[in-house]
């Protein structure tokens, strides 16, 4: 179910390592059984969705790829756990109150898309160009920068409803920690080297310090990470 320390790590899009040699499921070994037991399940089959319906499965799951920039495999697979979220209302326990409650934003919101990507393309959004489906995310983007609104809904607060859902339920994948360098769960095992630059015996050097990810073109080719950006 996890890889050894022999084993390559599995990062998403199978883009070159930043911290070579490194595989958090390695940690395995050191983790207590139920810590395991939840951050493996995370590697499992997908369950069936149960929140969104099936022509909104496709909105959905093409939007979270363009946020989070995954434009191959292996993908992350946030779609089944913003749906859990959204199936059990695990929400932030917050939202602004201009907006409806979460459930109901992300329905909305993934109608509109496909009714923006008529108007522009003429054909759904799931079924658009990396680089068109891009555009029209851009678009909604644009006026959360400028404030305004978007079918209704205040653009701004819907780009952070949309990116505060996908970049939680990617970071919460081990694929994703490998990709960072994270450590996963600390509980039992602890932390001894503390201190900058300090590393534990399980962790690795980034091979480039110098290099902002957000900033520096990514070296997965037509990664364009919106979710990373400023609204414009």
């Amino acid at each position: 179910m996890f890889r050894g320390r022999d084993r390559r790590a599995t990062v998403p899009g199978g883009a070159p390592q930043r911290f070579p040699g490194y595989d958090v499921l390695a940690e395995v070994p050191s983790w207590d059984a139920v810590t395991a037991g939840v951050v493996l399940a995370r590697l499992g089959p997908p369950p069936p969705l149960r929140f969104f319906l099936p022509h909104e499965e496709a909105v959905a799951g093409a939007l979270l790829d363009v946020l989070l920039a995954q434009h191959g495999e292996p993908r992350v697979p946030v779609l089944r756990t913003v749906d859990a979220r959204l199936a059990e209302q695990v929400t932030d326990g917050w939202r602004h109150e201009r907006m409806p409650p979460d459930g109901e934003a992300w329905r909305r919101s993934v109608c509109h898309l496909d009714e923006d990507a008529q108007v522009r393309f003429g054909r759904d959004f799931a079924q658009l160009s990396d680089d068109e489906r891009r555009g029209v995310v851009q678009a909604v983007q644009d006026l959360a920068g400028a404030a305004d609104e978007w079918h209704g809904l205040p653009a701004s607060w819907l780009w952070s409803l949309w990116t505060r859902y996908a970049c939680a339920a990617f970071y919460a994948h081990p694929w994703a920690w490998n990709e960072i360098g994270f450590g996963g769960p600390a509980y039992p095992r602890g932390y001894k080297h503390l201190g900058l630059d300090a590393r534990e015996p399980w962790e690795v050097r980034d091979a480039h310090p110098d290099r902002d990810p957000v900033r520096e073109p990514s070296p997965v080719p037509g990664a364009h990470p919106l979710a990373a950006q400023e609204p414009r």
